[in-house]
C-alpha cells in the first residue's frame, strides 16, 4: 500500500497569510506613530519597539526605512478610505455626497482613528519642502482627496443644489481648508467645538452658494 501524499501546501498558506496579516498590523502602528512622531522620523527601529518586535523581525517585511514610509503611506489611505471615502461614495451624488464627504473627514477625528489626527495633514506639512516618492505619494493622496471634493461640488452643480457659476476648485479648496483647520485646532486642543465651528462654516459657506433648485432636504 502506497504512502499517503504529504501535506505540505496548506502550512505554507498559512505561513503566507501569517505574514500578511503581521505586515498590516505593523504598518497600521506605523501609519497611527506617524502621526504623532513624524513619518520622517518613522525608523525600523522606532517601529520595532513601538510593536514589540525585533528589528531584524521587521527587516523581513521591508529592506529599507523609504519602503517602510511608503508602505505606511499607502496603508493610511486604504484605512482613510475605509473610514471617511467609501461611506460618502454610498450616498446619493451631489450635495448629500458633499457633506457626507465633509462629515466624514470631521467624524474620522472624533473617532480618533489617528491619534495625531488627518495623518496626511500631518505629513504633507511634514515633507512638502523634502522632494523624492515619500512627497509624491502622500501628495498624490492629498490631491485625489481634493478631487473627490471638487467631483462632489460639480454634481451638486449639476443638480442644482449649488450655483453653476461657481468655481468647484476653489469650493473643494474652502472646504477643504475649514476642515484642515478643525483638524489642527482640535488636535492642538482636544476641544470639539473646532469640528463643530467647521461644520458650521461648511453649512454657511453651501448655503451661500446654494443653487435656485436645491434638490436637498
Amino acid at each position: 500500500m502506497s504512502k499517503p501524499p504529504l501535506r505540505a501546501a496548506p502550512p505554507a498558506r498559512r505561513q503566507r497569510s501569517d505574514g500578511i496579516r503581521s505586515r498590516e498590523a505593523i504598518l497600521r502602528q506605523a501609519a497611527r506613530l506617524a502621526t504623532v512622531e513624524g513619518i520622517v522620523g518613522l525608523s525600523l527601529g522606532r517601529l520595532a519597539d513601538a510593536v514589540g518586535m525585533s528589528k531584524s523581525g521587521l527587516f523581513a517585511h521591508f529592506r529599507s526605512k523609504e519602503e517602510l514610509q511608503l508602505a505606511t503611506i499607502e496603508t493610511a489611505d486604504a484605512i482613510f478610505q475605509a473610514e471617511v471615502v467609501d461611506p460618502a461614495l454610498g450616498t446619493a451624488p451631489g450635495i448629500t455626497r458633499l457633506r457626507a464627504l465633509c462629515e466624514g473627514f470631521l467624524a474620522h477625528l472624533e473617532r480618533g482613528v489617528f491619534p495625531g489626527g488627518c495623518f496626511f495633514a500631518s505629513v504633507a506639512a511634514e515633507i512638502d519642502t523634502h522632494p523624492g516618492p515619500v512627497r509624491d505619494c502622500a501628495l498624490t493622496v492629498v490631491a485625489a482627496w481634493l478631487d473627490q471634493l471638487e467631483t462632489a461640488v460639480r454634481d451638486a452643480q449639476a443638480e442644482h443644489s449649488l450655483d453653476p457659476d461657481e468655481d468647484p476648485a476653489q469650493v473643494a479648496f474652502e472646504l477643504n481648508a475649514y476642515l484642515l483647520h478643525a483638524n489642527a485646532q482640535y488636535i492642538a486642543t482636544g476641544d470639539p467645538a473646532a469640528l463643530d465651528r467647521a461644520r458650521r462654516a461648511i453649512d454657511r459657506l453651501l448655503e451661500t452658494i446654494r443653487g435656485s433648485g436645491r434638490t436637498e432636504a
